[in-house]
């Protein structure tokens, strides 16, 4: 909680400093904790892994119906994702991710690279080793830490307020104890289910629809009734015909 705190106040302290012309760093340079540290400043144009660790972050931004690709290159969609994480956080909306938009992920972040709001246990209640899906142990984690900084988006989109996680990474065998369906994306660990709280499902539903998740599944829906499942697999496909959608 206190390192949390600290970046927070750090966070905020170099945005401050960056809007009014300060020079707390140079461009470029802003630290961040033991997650990841970017050492320039990106705009279109830039190529390699850096872009990759901004796409991940900034990947609920891809505006409605669109999925923004981790490509490593920094072309229109990554610029207009970027804008649009900037304007959600009171940036200025000029799409290149310099100092003070690094700074802001910092802050949101917490030094496993996970954002702020969601953990890597929360989206894992199978195990943890993240072994036993459809795909490796590593690429299962990775889907995973993808999800969350979409669901980061999507609870930011409402109101900064709670989202609950009813199931995330299920291993083959997790996921025929409860039903699960046999080519079930939570097999993959980029799935999510999410239970009502704040907010109703189908308010979520609706909002989900903004922040890059190719399957929306809910209320309407066989099986779905009592949560949404959201989704990042290789097929587009959105039913929750109680919700409109």
């Amino acid at each position: 909680m206190l390192r949390r705190t600290a970046r927070l106040l750090l966070g905020l302290v170099m945005t401050m400093a960056f809007t009014l012309g300060g020079a707390v760093v140079t461009a470029g340079t802003a630290q961040a904790d033991d997650c990841y540290t970017w050492t320039r400043t990106l705009r279109p144009g830039a190529t390699g892994n850096d872009v990759v660790q901004l796409q991940i972050r900034v990947a609920g931004y891809p505006g409605y119906n669109s999925v923004l690709a981790i490509d490593g290159s920094y072309g229109p969609a990554t610029t207009a994702a970027v804008k649009r994480f900037q304007a959600a956080y009171g940036l200025a909306a000029d799409g290149i991710a310099g100092p003070a938009t690094q700074a802001k992920i910092y802050a949101l972040q917490d030094s496993d690279c996970t954002p702020a709001h969601f953990t890597y246990p929360e989206l894992n209640k199978c195990n943890s080793t993240w072994a036993g899906g459809k795909v490796a142990a590593g690429t299962a984690r990775a889907n995973a830490l993808s999800s969350m900084w979409k669901l980061e988006a999507l609870r930011h989109a409402l109101g900064d307020q709670s989202i609950r996680v009813t199931s995330g990474f299920r291993s083959v065998s997790c996921n025929a104890a409860v039903g699960g369906a046999s080519n079930s994306r939570h097999m993959y660990g980029d799935a999510v289910d999410l239970g009502s709280g704040p907010h109703s499902l189908c308010t979520i539903a609706k909002q989900a629809r903004y922040h890059g998740f190719n399957g929306i599944l809910g209320p309407g829906y066989p099986g779905h009734n009592d949560h949404i499942h959201v989704n990042q697999g290789p097929s587009h496909y959105w039913s929750a015909p109680s919700c409109g959608i």
